[in-house]
């Protein structure tokens, strides 16, 4: 290996001090410095309002995205301590904003018994990631300010008048040289803290958005807790029985569950600690799961409800179509996992276990008839994964008498290698064979669908298997589906869902992204499932290159464009593309299958309980909710095929 011809001495070995780490490296901090970043910035802040309302000392707080994307985050708790730190000597409140791992959340005689944020460096890094930050504390009898420009004290804490109330006020601006965007989106915003007021019981949080012609705001209050978040998840489905089942125990660890069944097939339990969405679960999810299986079988077996004496429940028949919130108050809880929000606390799964086996055990006792619809739903559920798992067997079987195990459709690619290969999965045969023509076979495969395929939201996984429709799906990722989904073993570092930009395309595009949701969610966490965009126009003229539009607004920009160059509008041929068919393989290859010209557009799931309830809305029984949602989102409808 080549040497790098370079001093390497004490002074080669740069330290940065204060919050100059952030700034050199604000990923390691909130994540990345795209939108989501930028959100986590608001997250911070409004974090360390909800320590306070789980300390019991906030009952309010208020967020404002103001005009210029200056951020407002007011709280009614008991104001950061403005006295001098005894090691810093300087105001505490000026500590917890300019140094790293400052808080109220560390060690047993911490000002928190339960914390929300993860690393105690909230304030610091939000001070270190903005242009300015100003926050306005009262307490002890007065009102205090301090000022900050990119993490440096530029007016330290100084009392600026009295009052007799008390709590938190910061308003800051990040920094557009750190930050991809400053444009904040309400919607996100309003989920996450519609979130936040479910899980702590009796907490006020609103939030404004002055941005616009036309301000929007939103408050959340739920003194029902997670009893009202299970209700919001289940809104539009049908339910088994009409209130959730709620359970709650203080002591060491505070548990607090709720959960309602439901007539749909899949399942949708969330886990937080300390307020924290667990997306990996942990232990705490554990002893739920744990519970959940030996108190229904326990009950089933004690009620003469199983036909087969020595038949046992599967985890999974018991979960279908279950809606749960689990959330625990840990004092200093342990996370692993790739994200850092996995529970590893190993005494919280059998506190966990044994508080939901006594508690639903008594419900299902006391509530018979909620019991039996429960259970008759669970042996449903067994019998069809019993059908599922006899189905699955006989397509293997019968790939195993073929000679490949592919579908006959597939045209598959040279290489082997997963990051490298991408599948498309294309709509029609017409526009398969041009796909197969045009593409690169090196890393591209093909696979054409034809017709309309099954609406899994409606369907049991025994009906998947074998479906002359979705079974080419699954066999050409490779990696199975439901709980045997094995991301490892995907043969596409790229599953690309190309169909026509029409009403009928966007309905397949629906359907597939439904399926991958309900029976591969991996696949889309791990970011591999892509929408392909064709493009709409081609402008033409004889001697000139044509012009491909994805959108009407690139059309106009060409449009002008072109002006520019003297071709007018009228001496342009214009073709409207109806389907991908239209197209022949160069066209194909060039404009949407061509690296290094194509448009992709990644499928991401910032948040599944939002992504659950579109799902449902959208492929559900329930026409209503359908209905209100396409009257409030007609009005952005801008193709439609008449």
């Amino acid at each position: 290996m080549e040497k790098f011809e370079h001093e390497y001495k004490a002074e080669q070995i740069q330290v940065l001090e204060g919050l100059e780490a952030v700034r050199k490296r604000p990923g390691m901090y909130i994540g990345s410095t795209s939108i989501r970043g930028l959100h986590h910035m608001v997250y911070e802040i409004v974090d360390n309002c909800v320590d306070e309302a789980l300390a019991g000392y906030c009952t309010h707080i208020h967020i404002i995205i103001e005009k210029d994307n200056v951020i407002s985050v007011e709280d009614d708790g008991r104001g950061i301590p403005v006295d001098i730190h005894p090691k810093t000597k300087i105001s505490a409140a000026e500590t917890v904003y300019t140094v790293l791992h400052a808080g109220g959340k560390f060690g047993g005689d911490s000002g928190y018994k339960v914390s929300g944020g993860l690393h105690g460096v909230g304030a610091s890094v939000v001070n270190a990631l903005s242009t300015w930050v100003e926050v306005i504390i009262q307490r002890d009898g007065g009102i205090y300010r301090m000022k900050f420009e990119k993490g440096k004290t530029i007016e330290p804490l100084t009392r600026i008048g009295d009052s007799k109330q008390t709590g938190t006020k910061v308003r800051f601006l990040a920094d557009d040289t750190i930050f991809e965007t400053l444009d904040y989106d309400y919607e996100t915003l309003e989920n996450r803290f519609r979130e936040m007021a479910f899980l702590t019981k009796g907490l006020k949080i609103s939030i404004e958005d002055l941005r616009g012609e036309t301000p929007k705001s939103a408050e959340f209050h739920f003194e029902g807790g997670l009893i009202s978040f299970v209700e919001y998840l289940n809104k539009n489905k049908e339910k088994l029985h009409k209130d959730p089942i709620y359970i709650e125990k203080d002591g060491e660890v505070p548990v607090e569950i709720a959960l309602q069944y439901t007539s749909s097939y899949s399942e949708n339990i969330y886990s937080f600690v300390n307020n924290i969405n667990t997306i990996e679960g942990g232990t705490h999810l554990e002893g739920f799961k744990r519970a959940l299986t030996k108190t229904f079988n326990d009950y089933a077996k004690a009620h003469n409800l199983l036909k087969e004496k020595d038949m046992n429940l599967q985890g999974e028949d018991i979960r279908e179509g279950i809606t749960a919130v689990v959330s625990v108050k840990i004092k200093e809880p342990q996370f692993e996992g790739q994200t850092k929000t996995k529970l590893g606390n190993s005494n919280v799964t059998g506190i966990v276990q044994s508080m939901v086996n006594d508690a639903l055990g008594n419900f299902l006792e006391e509530n018979p008839s909620v019991a039996k619809a429960i259970l008759e739903k669970c042996i449903s559920a067994s019998r069809a994964r019993e059908a599922a798992r006899k189905a699955r067997e006989l397509v293997r079987r019968k790939s195993a008498l073929e000679t490949t195990t592919l579908p006959g459709k597939l045209a598959d690619c040279s290489s082997k290698n997963p990051d490298e290969c991408e599948v498309y999965i294309v709509e029609g045969d017409s526009a398969g064979g041009s796909a197969k023509q045009g593409r690169d076979r090196k890393f591209q495969a093909i696979l054409p669908l034809w017709g309309k395929m099954l609406n899994v939201e409606k369907a049991r996984a025994d009906k998947i298997y074998g479906n002359d429709k979705l079974n080419p799906v699954i066999l050409a990722v490779g990696a199975g589906i439901g709980s045997d989904f094995d991301i490892s073993k995907i043969r596409y570092g790229k599953v690309i869902i190309m169909a026509d930009a029409d009403v009928d395309g966007a309905h397949i595009r629906t359907l597939l992204l439904t399926f991958f949701f309900r029976y591969m969610r991996p696949l889309i966490e791990n970011g591999n499932v892509y929408l392909a965009q064709p493009p709409l126009y081609k402008l033409s003229k004889k001697g000139m290159k044509d012009v491909y539009c994805y959108t009407d607004e690139d059309l106009d920009r060409a449009y002008k464009e072109l002006a520019e160059k003297g071709i007018e509008r009228d001496q342009l041929g214009l073709q409207r593309y109806k389907g991908l068919g239209e197209m022949n393989p160069e066209q194909l290859w060039e404009t949407t299958m061509d690296p290094a010209n194509r448009i992709l557009v990644k499928v991401t799931m910032e948040d599944a309980i939002k992504a659950d309830e579109i799902f449902t809305v959208l492929m559900g029984d329930d026409i209503e909710p359908r209905r209100e949602f396409i009257e409030k989102n007609a009005k952005y409808v801008k193709n439609l095929d008449i």
